[in-house]
């Protein structure tokens, strides 16, 4: 594709797993690149990865996203290095742990939507000048599968995966008229490490690394469907399902859901 060919694209959590693979597959298109992430070890392991090519930029930097002010700091020295954005990837995300609500305390909550929820309204808000500045410009979110359909035992991450994807479509309404695109992706199982970084159970983790998509494939499907100016990109196809479960049987998905998405019921209180 060249049609990232020299534009600029920021790229969060990409210190590993999907982040990382758009970022190198960006660069490998001749995209100048502002990357981050909150592991400093892992984004340098991803700026070996780059491919080196003269004439493409890339800016790393160590980022919280849930951190406003460091956020807000962060876009001004994007913005002094390369004097636009044409393309803002919110991809930085976490897991919650995997127990049912009853469970959870304050901390949970709290931790799973600062970088989930606050993470992409950050990236989303502190650059939004600049990508209204730049017609023809794209804002990219991640959100998940679990912002299609609510499975039990993931109430913060559901909370803050729906909560994106509403904020993502509303934004897109909004900015439909000023030549600013706006897309939503919902991958399903990929290949990473949220499950394990997480500290989920053996079984969920295997799911991950041996049924999921890799990321490679995943990234290409994501920037396709930038591409594309697609409005929502459903990355695998266990997203598919659910997303057409989930609409043929808005009140009714949960019991044909489980199955597919690895829970048996004898798991659940």
């Amino acid at each position: 594709m060249a049609y990232f060919a020299d534009k600029v694209a920021v790229v969060t959590g990409a210190g590993s797993g999907i982040g990382r693979a758009l970022v190198v597959q960006l660069a490998g298109q001749g995209c100048h690149l502002a990357i981050s992430d909150i592991n400093e070890e892992n984004l340098a392991e991803t700026v070996s990865l780059i491919p080196k090519i003269d004439q493409v930029t890339v800016k790393a930097n160590t980022l919280d996203v849930s951190d406003r002010k460091q956020f807000s700091a962060y876009v001004i020295g994007v913005m002094a290095e390369f004097g636009r954005v044409d393309v803002v990837i919110n991809n930085a995300g976490i897991s919650g742990r995997d127990v049912t609500m009853d469970e959870f305390d304050y901390a949970d909550y709290e931790r799973v939507l600062n970088v989930n929820l606050w993470g992409v309204i950050h990236g989303s808000h502190e650059f939004l000048p600049h990508l209204i500045a730049n017609p023809g410009s794209h804002l990219v979110n991640v959100s998940s599968i679990f912002g299609l359909v609510a499975p039990p035992m993931a109430g913060a991450y559901c909370a803050s995966k729906f909560a994106v994807r509403g904020y993502t479509e509303a934004l897109r309404t909004e900015l439909r008229d000023r030549n600013v695109h706006v897309t939503c992706v919902h991958p399903g199982v990929v290949a990473t490490n949220i499950a394990a970084a997480a500290g989920l159970d053996e079984e969920t983790i295997n799911t991950f690394s041996t049924r999921g998509l890799t990321p490679e494939r995943a990234a290409r499907k994501i920037l396709k469907g930038v591409e594309r100016g697609k409005a929502r990109v459903l990355v695998t196809s266990g997203a598919y399902l659910l997303d057409c479960l989930q609409r043929l049987m808005p009140g009714g998905y949960r019991s044909l859901m489980l199955p597919i998405i690895g829970i048996k019921s004898n798991k659940l209180k």
